[in-house]
């Protein structure tokens, strides 16, 4: 009974995940005179989200946890979007210079979405602040687990992984392809992937652990199943598995190619 109360959050994390990272690549890919259409619409959502933020903050039922989670998804997504359109990155928009090594590689790459990646740490702080001293933290909690299963993988894909899915970039992104490296290993990937099967653990246990149907239980199974889908992005960047194969029905022609995020 317990497991099957989980189900449902369980259900709609994944969903969510998938559809809406599925508009985020088709709207990506789509030709780059409707990007500011596209970020209008993307900011409108955010700034409700935030608004669903506070306004969930005080609500410890279940369903105070999935207006909670809805709205860090759309704040996340507002990220997303600013970045793979290119109106938040960063000041390097050229391709890796091949004599690149060490630390200096390390901040050219950086230079690539810095702007990008400050912006999310503000917004992470601005959720806490929102919901400081409020029971329910689950939007705050959502968005910093993104953005760390995100920056995982992002310092993978950077020290080099064995499975680079870049069949789906659009070309307005084609340059940070040359930051990409390819390796059967790395020293980071058994940290990030035990950590993450480690926070799989603790979120599982808390989930079950907690009163049936009750806004902890849902949302530590939100959490949990957050971590789940991190350690499967881990799982497909050094396995050989096809990942892009799950955002075709997302991608166009549109933009030049076939691509994605």
């Amino acid at each position: 009974m317990v497991i099957s109360g989980l189900a449902w959050p369980m259900l709609f994390v994944g969903l969510l995940w998938f559809v809406s990272t599925g508009a985020i690549i088709w709207l990506d890919n789509r030709p780059r005179s409707t990007f500011r259409a596209s970020m209008a619409g993307a900011t409108l959502m955010a700034l409700v989200g935030l608004a669903a933020v506070v306004q969930s903050a005080a609500d410890t039922s279940a369903a105070g946890a999935y207006i909670a989670f809805a709205a860090s998804t759309a704040i996340w997504g507002w990220h997303e979007m600013s970045f793979l359109m290119g109106f938040v990155a960063g000041p390097n928009r050229a391709p890796e210079a091949p004599e690149l090594a060490g630390w200096a590689r390390f901040r050219s790459a950086s230079a690539t979405l810095i702007h990008h990646e400050v912006a999310l740490v503000l917004t992470g702080a601005l959720l806490y602040l929102l919901v400081w001293g409020e029971p329910n933290r689950l939007a705050a909690d959502s968005f910093a687990l993104l953005y760390l299963m995100r920056l995982s993988t992002k310092l993978n894909i950077f020290l080099g992984v064995a499975n680079l899915s870049t069949d789906i970039m659009p070309p307005h992104l084609a340059y940070l392809k040359s930051y990409f490296r390819t390796a059967r290993m790395n020293a980071l990937f058994p940290v990030s992937a035990i950590g993450s099967a480690w926070a799989c653990w603790l979120l599982w246990a808390q989930a079950t652990g907690a009163a049936p149907g009750s806004g902890a239980a849902v949302s530590a199974a939100m959490l949990f199943t957050l971590a789940a889908v991190a350690l499967l992005e881990h799982l497909f960047i050094m396995l050989p598995l096809a990942d892009s194969a799950l955002w075709r029905w997302a991608q166009t022609k549109e933009a030049g190619g076939t691509h994605g995020l």
